[in-house]
């Protein structure tokens, strides 16, 4: 994220001045000029209570503080249009906020120390490019409270730890459910691929179906003057990946596992682009086209071998010493026991030859790796090399940079943990007494 001080800056300063807000996108070249040359947008907010949520209150100072933080963060430039769906997300933010502080109470060994704070605000400057203090005073040059930004991200980080030391357990996944999904994405490897950023906006959150598509409209027309993808992902998307490393990331998706309107968009969009609001059930989606690729041929196969050094003009007698070697211990061998059998006996040399693409292997192998199960160790394989056995260890449809075991488990345990926390925001939103003041 860049720190445009000359507009972001400037922006969000005039929220501070109290219930008036004007603001016109500067120019280039002659920023002074352009806001000259249109009339600013106006919005008022009072000053007293807006909201109460159980017995606490959320004030016209604290929403038009987390306006603030919103557009700085996501560099949004405010205007008429937008003002509303920037007011909306704030207060849903703060009511969510105030109720996951009330649940934080109930658990009087959460305590959030300054330093975890600290490791945060370094986390965030480090993603903008600055250092910790450089990137506050930005903050507070826009108006924001240093103690309100401290606050904030102390109910964040406690919400966090929260979500993820009561729902641990249940968002562990099973090597099954593991296996199956790499499964189905070995089946899917030759289907067409998009690499995508995407931005949800969810319904019932910002007001409404309606309220979602007009929002959505707004932060394309933003994206396209430059405010950046994954900040704006960041401060509004409600999608899981909003959350992630890189917000916004959704990773690959494969062809034909999305509803249709978003199929059709990742059909239409090239590379670079970026999608008009697309609406589905309960939201909108906003999706950014990073890559795309038609879908893999490639065979792969993870070896490991077990080998007796051999020169190509070795003796006739000492190629039949090693093979007879090799015959003998063949039918002990497993993929998980081939290393460890190699490094016990003197003269043999053991290694994991990874996954390569079968193409690509010296043809002594190719014939092996198409033809032998999983988990079969081969017969004596001559090379110039010596005399090998070939453990086939595994078996796909893919490519090298296909996600590996852990990063699916990964990926599915962060989505487990999402959508648990998600319900767990709902069900404190159904048992809480909110109450908007008009």
């Amino acid at each position: 994220m860049r720190l445009t001080r000359c507009s972001t800056g400037v922006a969000i300063a005039a929220l501070i001045a109290g219930s008036a807000f004007a603001q016109t996108a500067p120019a280039p070249q002659a920023p002074a000029a352009a806001a000259a040359a249109r009339p600013a947008p106006q919005f008022t907010l009072a000053d007293g209570i807006i909201a109460t949520v159980n017995d606490q209150v959320i004030t016209g100072f604290d929403l038009r503080q987390r306006m603030l933080t919103i557009i700085a963060m996501s560099q949004v430039q405010p205007t008429d249009e937008n003002i509303p769906a920037i007011q909306q997300q704030a207060l849903a933010a703060l009511i969510e906020e105030r109720l996951q502080a009330q649940e934080i109470t109930n658990y009087e060994d959460l305590k959030i120390s300054d330093e975890e704070v600290a490791r945060e605000i370094a986390d965030m400057a480090q993603q903008a490019g600055t250092t910790p203090e450089q990137y506050m005073a930005f903050l507070e040059q826009g108006g924001i409270r240093r103690n309100n930004m401290i606050e904030q991200l102390r109910t964040e980080i406690g919400w966090r730890a929260l979500v993820g030391g009561r729902f641990n357990s249940r968002s562990a996944v099973s090597r099954g459910q593991v296996e199956q999904a790499m499964r189905q994405l070995n089946e899917a490897a030759a289907k067409p691929q998009y690499l995508i950023g995407e931005i949800y906006l969810e319904s019932a959150r910002v007001g409404g179906q309606q309220a979602a598509l007009d929002g959505a409209r707004q932060l394309v027309a933003q994206l396209q003057q430059g405010a950046p993808f994954q900040a704006v992902a960041r401060q509004f998307s409600a999608a899981p990946s909003a959350s992630a490393r890189i917000p916004g990331d959704a990773g690959w998706i494969v062809s034909g596992t999305v509803q249709p309107a978003l199929q059709a968009a990742l059909d239409a969009l090239q590379v670079g682009q970026l999608s008009q609001p697309i609406p589905v059930e309960g939201g909108v989606y906003i999706i950014y086209m990073r890559d795309k690729r038609s879908g893999a041929d490639t065979n792969l196969v993870a070896l490991k071998q077990i080998m007796v050094e051999v020169p190509q003009d070795a003796p006739a007698d000492a190629v039949a010493a090693a093979t007879a070697r090799l015959q003998a211990i063949q039918p002990q061998l497993t993929c998980d026991n081939m290393l460890q059998r190699a490094t016990s006996e003197q003269g043999l040399l053991g290694s994991d030859l990874g996954e390569s693409d079968i193409a690509n292997l010296a043809p002594q192998f190719q014939t092996v790796a198409q033809s032998a199960t999983v988990g079969s160790v081969s017969a004596p394989i001559r090379t110039p090399l010596g005399v090998h056995l070939l453990g086939v260890c595994g078996k796909r449809n893919g490519s090298p940079d296909a996600p590996t075991f852990q990063q699916v488990e990964n990926r599915l345990r962060t989505q487990n943990l999402a959508n648990l926390a998600r319900r767990y925001i709902r069900d404190l939103r159904a048992d809480a007494l909110i109450e908007l003041k008009e």
